[in-house]
């Protein structure tokens, strides 16, 4: 008897608001020459390792959004459906519309620069403990800092991530997680660690930006240009 080939599904979080964007749409804004979402997407479409794709997005782009991921170049996008208030609230958004899968990547809508092998080495770390996230080693000393700015104290560079995604589970691990009430978080291994489970980090890409203001998407112009030769 044969083993069943493990089924992968990607939740592409695109519902953000984007208030340091300058009045720019933060997922829609062009990035030479095309919607940063659709950069974001294409990956994991082209990713043999994905059987299907759930984007999150708010309600004012979920018609122009719709409209982008509708056609055979985005066969594996099976909804476009809308997010909640916290990111949180829209990855679960996102986990009520998948089926059938064994795995579920979380990436921002906002990091278009992800790569095939990014999301591929993802998979393959979370082998190990059934979750990992990407992240790349702190370059900056990093201070904790008091209420009043003052230093608290000096934690070791070396033992410090900058955290990204994609971030990688098991479904029978992140699923029974987002169903958890419980404080916001910034990432979705948080709500994992609270439940007691290992999460593996693996190197992410220092051009695996997200973009937050108009600096990060001329940043991002330029990384594309140096891919492209």
């Amino acid at each position: 008897m044969t083993a069943k080939t493990p089924k992968t599904a990607a939740i592409i979080v695109a519902a953000g608001e984007g208030k340091r964007m300058g009045g720019l749409d933060k997922v829609l804004a062009p990035l030479a020459g095309e919607p940063i979402l659709l950069r974001a997407v294409r990956p994991f479409q082209a990713s043999p390792l994905i059987s299907q794709i759930v984007v999150v997005v708010s309600g004012e782009k979920e018609q122009a959004c719709r409209r982008l991921l509708t056609g055979p170049l985005w066969s594996k996008v099976s909804e476009v459906c809308l997010g909640g208030q916290r990111r949180q609230d829209s990855v679960a958004a996102g986990l009520e519309r998948i089926k059938d899968c064994d795995w579920v990547i979380i990436h921002d809508g906002a990091r278009p620069l992800v790569t095939i092998d990014l999301i591929e080495r993802g998979l393959a770390a979370a082998q190990e403990t059934g979750a990992a996230i990407a992240a790349v080693p702190v370059t900056d000393t990093v201070k904790v800092a008091g209420e009043d700015d003052t230093v608290l104290g000096t934690p070791p560079r070396a033992s410090l991530r900058a955290v990204q995604t994609p971030q990688v589970f098991r479904y029978d691990i992140i699923a029974p997680a987002y169903r958890k009430d419980g404080p916001a978080v910034t990432d979705d291994a948080a709500l994992v660690e609270r439940l007691g489970y290992k999460v593996k980090l693996y190197m992410g890409s220092y051009d695996n930006i997200k973009i937050t203001t108009p600096r990060d998407l001329s940043l991002a112009e330029i990384i594309i240009r140096e891919r492209e030769g």
